[in-house]
């Protein structure tokens, strides 16, 4: 693709991202203010501002000018990835979005289009959020994209980069759906899971972060051929990027980690899963409408 050709496939997406942010914006928000005009303690403020910290995250990270700083430095590359798929999807995830979403369309798209509730839609939540599927689609795309040709790929096609961009944050969303759940759920579902899970998932992070920072040799040529930026020549930015993945990945997963940990060892919540066990039969007999509302 010319150079025109691919300014303009740039602008035209970055265009689209930012109505499609402000649009998803609208509908989130006219369904908060419907929840908390029928129950005004349904949901939470915090999960308002929770989605919305997310999507302006995802705007940072795709649609403004630090978006166009990745083909200069690695550096920046590194922070925008972890940026969507370390902060702005688990900030997406805790504002309850699937729920309110649906509450904030139209009326007449819900009739003609019920988009959750149907055996279809309930079987495919199950397959996605399968903590297998979720731990290995955010592997993959860390490990993926950072392998040397897709790398270079990317940031020499404007459709690959895009492609790029959007997978790691389905990604992201995918990796911490399983950790983002309600208060019902997290009671029936192994918690120490969770924390292996997350524990798991700092090793092929630290594996490639190692790599770029020890490896003395230059992993993207791609970056030769680019103005310096902040005086940062190709192998300090590399080293540099390396050692900002590990030590991001390092208390984003970490972190997480060990306050589960804690919470399954405190006697306050070992209290409070006993009842919840003797009710599991009640909590399983629910309907799909009542574990929604529970996620809020």
């Amino acid at each position: 693709m010319s150079e025109p050709n691919a300014q303009i496939l740039w602008w035209v997406f970055l265009l689209a991202i930012t109505s499609t942010l402000v649009v998803t914006a609208w509908v989130y928000l006219r369904g908060w203010l419907a929840l908390r005009s029928a129950f005004p303690n349904l949901i939470a403020g915090w999960r308002l501002a929770a989605f919305m910290s997310g999507l302006v995250l995802v705007w940072i990270a795709v649609g403004s000018p630090l978006a166009t700083l990745d083909h200069q430095l690695l550096t920046i590359h590194m922070l925008k990835h972890l940026l969507l798929m370390t902060v702005a999807a688990p900030l997406i995830l805790a504002g309850a979005p699937v729920f309110t979403l649906v509450c904030g369309l139209p009326k007449l798209f819900i009739k003609r289009y019920p988009p959750i509730g149907s055996l279809p839609a309930r079987w495919l939540e199950r397959c996605v959020r399968h903590p297998a599927l979720c731990w290995l689609a955010g592997t993959a795309a860390v490990i993926g994209w950072h392998l040397p040709a897709a790398f270079q790929l990317g940031m020499r096609s404007c459709g690959m980069h895009i492609l790029e961009d959007l997978s790691f944050l389905v990604a992201g969303l995918l990796f911490w759906w399983p950790i983002v759940q309600s208060p019902a759920r997290a009671a029936r579902s192994p918690r120490w899971s969770m924390a292996l899970y997350l524990f798991l998932a700092t090793l092929p992070c630290d594996v490639l972060s190692a790599f770029l920072a020890f490896c003395n040799r230059l992993v993207y040529p791609f970056y030769l051929s680019t103005p310096q930026r902040f005086s940062l020549a190709p192998y300090a930015d590399q080293e540099c990027a390396g050692a900002l993945m590990w030590v991001w990945v390092t208390f984003a997963y970490v972190i997480p980690a060990v306050a589960i940990t804690l919470r399954m060892l405190s006697p306050s919540d070992v209290q409070w899963r006993s009842p919840m066990r003797v009710a599991s039969p009640e909590v399983a007999g629910r309907s799909p409408n009542d574990a929604e509302a529970e996620v809020l």
